[in-house]
């Protein structure tokens, strides 16, 4: 951003005697003047001063004196983001938007001075959903006042936050019609044609993703760099686009082993980047860390190191010069470049053999991330910051194994479980914690907040027929409840991450006869926490490109209704070797299993793992996992060890939502048998055809203690998400967050309703993942396309089970294995395709004891009493 002077209305004025004192506007740009003239902390607290002042006076306020304070706003946040202040400028560029917004200004670059630069700092602080948010509004008033220069700079940074939110599809695309059908000027193309190269990289270095296959890939991401080369150099202002160019493609030639090359192009973007002008202390230490890496590759540790201090003594303040020191944990703040070099420090130690110092650099990492993430307030963005913690979380786990092995330490594995714990469903888990001490008027912004993503979201899906004006005003009014929620929050504490209390982790699976274990899916390998005995092992398998195949290709068994059928001892064969592959438990005393999964294992029916290969045909007879244990899933040992808040009322109450969808091609012919048989055995307000809407549904739902729907879902795609059909309309899974329900059990009888956009440290964007959201903690859902008949025999058993007083783990597991045992279904519906669809998450506890029992107890109990009372045989 260039730096800008408000030369409108700013004159010095002298107080002579007799004249009219100076107006407010005027005092303001007086102030403005001063501190662009000498940004010094002294002249920034008169501006501070000066702008409390102004909303402190009570005089209405004119449009000229508004617009004097947006200035002000905007010229104080420039230069906090040059003194690295990076929240401090985000503060006031959003003060100055607001201000700019709510009183209709005009006549000002409000995109210039204040939208561009606060959508950059949005990206480096990883708030995509706001940076997206902001460069789409900007890019929508230069688009309104048909401005190229504006609309080429948004397309430029909008590909910036796609690349960063993993949106790598979405970032070529729009460069790519951009280049080929925008009318540009050879500085623009050069420019859009280096970042469509970086996303070129990154689409290859993104095995995790799923993106379009690019042919010849390697030859068009070096060749976008060449190019943009070959039309940048001609001009002079373009020395810092110049010098990413050749920063690229020596990361590129660094990758590929070509070493000498690397150094090659390094050098000359070094020549570039220090030949821009008025470059800030962070893109310093950007192309500083970048260096650092190159010299890491390279193994020159003590060169790498020496460009590390370098870093912390340009980006830290009174920053102690001690040998291969880190800094204090009360120094640091939110700045990447910090982030990365402590990444970095840390890799170095780990090549060294000093682990310790290692686990003490990547502790501080974890700092600054917290920090990250308490400036974020859209859920998307918190959850691509949270896989970015993934890489940094895997390789804590690995250095303590490591220390496992050398010391036989036990905390050392204790310290592994507790990190990989941090890393679980962590948006779901601080929602459902903050929601309890959240106040009425944060709530409902909350809510009001995801409706208008969720308008967004839904005219967005029109693709060309989307009305642009519509998202235009949607985002706006996101933007106000947005600033709001960050006023409220700023007075709030940011909580600390908690840890698990282990010994009552013990003592409760000790209490529920259960074995635990938790999957952390890294890049390189897949560790697993078994928890049994009081006392947790860790192992792992190799994840390279060889396990997730695996995973996958048995999962696909259950893409249709035929696959194992037709391949029976294929299916007993692999069934067997991932069961092998992912070391689960032999047969033992314990009665239940609970898996907390983790990457594509959030889609796997663990109960129709073989335990013991065989020849049989018959799958009533084949070795399953369910045969050895009740198996439950759980998003973290967190969730396994939260009280039940839902109270168990003495008798369970359904609430049911059977759409039928009759003479249509949606019908569900074995609905109604579902809801027949449900009925016989819990009473309850059942809705069907058109009274089974989601209003009825929504003003219902907090009544009754199940909630049970019957009905059609899909699990989405890469862009469309999850949702739920009502017969009067789709429901996405984020339009269930904010329901009033407070129910003891979910039964989600319809397709996918498990299945959703995948984030390996979040879990799957699911249906289920909607009721969590709104509070259900006890869920039965689907994990694929499930058939109508089946489905409704065994939610037969099911809900007979609960009534003998099963748990809804156990009723679970019964209700499977009576489908294998049951005379009236032939073998080929036997297949794990019909009853291994629904798996349970929640609570173990048996739900409640039948009253006859309880009874019975009490007759035997009165029996002794009065036997002892009456006994003629006493002294």
């Amino acid at each position: 951003m260039k730096r800008h002077f408000c030369y409108l209305l700013l004159f010095s004025s002298l107080i002579i005697f007799g004249q009219k004192p100076l107006t407010q506007e005027n005092k303001i740009y007086n102030a403005v003047d001063a501190f662009v003239a000498n940004p010094t902390t002294e002249n920034l607290n008169n501006l501070n001063n000066t702008e409390h002042a102004f909303w402190k006076n009570p005089t209405p306020k004119t449009k000229n004196e508004l617009l004097a304070i947006v200035i002000l706003n905007c010229n104080k946040a420039y230069y906090e983001n040059q003194l690295n202040k990076v929240q401090e400028a985000v503060n006031s560029y959003e003060k100055a938007w607001k201000t700019y917004q709510k009183y209709h200004l005009n006549n000002y670059d409000i995109v210039e001075f204040c939208l561009k630069p606060l959508g950059n700092l949005y990206t480096i602080l990883g708030d995509y959903d706001n940076a997206e948010n902001t460069i789409k509004q900007y890019y929508y008033i230069a688009n309104q006042e048909k401005n190229q220069e504006k609309k080429i700079a948004a397309i430029l940074n909008l590909s910036n936050v796609y690349q960063n939110s993993g949106k790598i599809d979405l970032a070529i695309d729009l460069l790519e019609k951009t280049i080929r059908t925008e009318k540009l000027s050879n500085i623009q193309k050069g420019i859009l044609l280096n970042n469509l190269g970086n996303s070129y990289v990154l689409s290859y270095r993104k095995p995790d993703l799923i993106i379009k296959f690019i042919p010849n890939i390697f030859e068009k991401l070096e060749d976008s760099y060449l190019t943009a080369i070959k039309l940048l150099q001609s001009d002079k202002s373009q020395t810092e686009t110049l010098a990413n160019c050749y920063r690229n493609l020596s990361s590129l030639n660094s990758q590929w082993q070509k070493f000498d090359l690397a150094n090659s192009y390094f050098e000359k973007a070094k020549a570039y980047f220090y030949a821009t002008p008025n470059l800030s202390p962070r893109k310093i230490a950007q192309f500083k860390y970048e260096e650092a890496s190159l010299f890491f590759k390279q193994q020159k540790l003590k060169e790498a190191n020496v460009v590390i201090e370098s870093i912390f003594k340009l980006l830290i303040p009174n920053y102690s010069n001690k040998k291969n020191s880190l800094p204090e944990q009360n120094s640091l703040y939110t700045e990447t470049s910090l982030l990365d070099a402590l990444d970095l420090r840390a890799e170095i130690y780990s090549k060294q053999n000093k682990a310790k110092k290692a686990l003490e650099a990547y502790r501080l990492a974890f700092h600054i991330e917290e920090l990250f993430s308490n400036l974020i307030i859209y859920e998307n963005s918190k959850i691509i910051n949270q896989n970015r913690v993934r890489n940094r979380t895997e390789k804590c786990i690995a250095i303590y194994e490591a220390l496992y092995q050398k010391e036989q330490k036990q905390t050392y594995i204790e310290a592994a479980f507790q990190l990989a714990e941090q890393s679980k469903s962590g948006v779901l888990k601080n929602h459902l914690l903050q929601n309890k001490s959240l106040s009425r008027k944060e709530k409902l912004h909350i809510e009001q907040l995801q409706n208008w993503s969720n308008t967004i979201l839904k005219e967005q899906q029109k693709g060309d027929l989307a009305d642009i004006h519509k998202i235009n005003e949607a985002i706006k009014k996101q933007n106000e409840l947005m600033l709001s929620l960050k006023k409220i929050h700023s007075k709030n504490t940011a909580s600390e991450k908690e840890t698990i209390d282990l010994k009552v982790l013990y003592s409760k699976l000790e209490k529920d006869k259960s074995i635990m274990i938790e999957y952390f899916s890294g890049f390189e390998k897949m560790y697993y926490f078994t928890l049994e005995n009081k006392r947790i092992k860790l192992d792992f398998y190799w994840d390279n490109h060889t396990a997730t195949p695996r995973i996958i290709s048995f999962l696909n068994y259950f893409s249709d209704t035929n696959k194992i059928n037709d391949n029976i001892s294929n299916y007993n064969h692999y069934g067997n070797s991932l069961y092998k592959m992912l070391k689960l438990p032999t047969k033992s005393t314990y009665q239940n299993l609970i898996i907390i999964p983790d990457g594509t294992l959030n889609f796997l029916p663990f109960e129709a793992l073989i335990t013991k290969e065989s020849n049989t045909t018959n799958f009533a007879q084949m070795h399953y996992l369910l045969n050895d244990y009740n198996i439950g899933y759980q998003n973290s040992a967190q969730f396994y060890l939260a009280p039940n808040k839902n109270k168990k009322t003495q008798e369970k109450t359904v609430l049911g939502i059977f759409p039928v969808f009759e003479n249509t091609p949606f019908a569900l012919s074995y609905s109604k048998n579902e809801m027949q048989s449900i009925q016989q055995n819990f009473k309850g307000k059942y809705l069907t055809n058109q009274s089974a809407n989601f209003k009825n549904f929504s003003n219902n739902a907090a009544n009754y203690s199940i909630l049970h729907l019957s009905t059609h879902a899909s699990s989405g795609d890469i862009e469309t998400p999850a949702s739920i059909k009502f017969y009067d309309q789709e429901i996405l899974y984020s339009e269930l967050y904010h329901l009033n329900i407070n129910p003891d059990l979910v039964v989600l009888s319809a397709c996918e309703t498990g299945i959703g956009k995948l984030y390996k440290s979040e879990g799957a964007m699911s249906i289920a993942r909607g009721f969590q959201f709104a509070g259900a903690q006890n869920l039965l859902f689907s994990l694929w396309k499930v058939n109508d008949y089946t489905t409704s025999v065994f939610m037969d058993s099911f809900y007979q089970n609960i009534k003998n007083g099963q748990s809804y783990l156990e009723a679970n597991a019964n209700a499977k294995r009576d489908f294998l045992k049951n005379p009236n279904i032939s073998n080929a519906k036997k297949s794990p395709y019909y009853w291994s669809a629904f798996i349970y998450y929640g609570d173990l506890q048996t739900t409640k004891e039948p009253i006859s029992y309880i009874f019975y107890i009490f007759g035997i109990l009165i029996l002794i009493g009065l036997f002892l009372v009456f006994n003629p045989y006493r002294k």
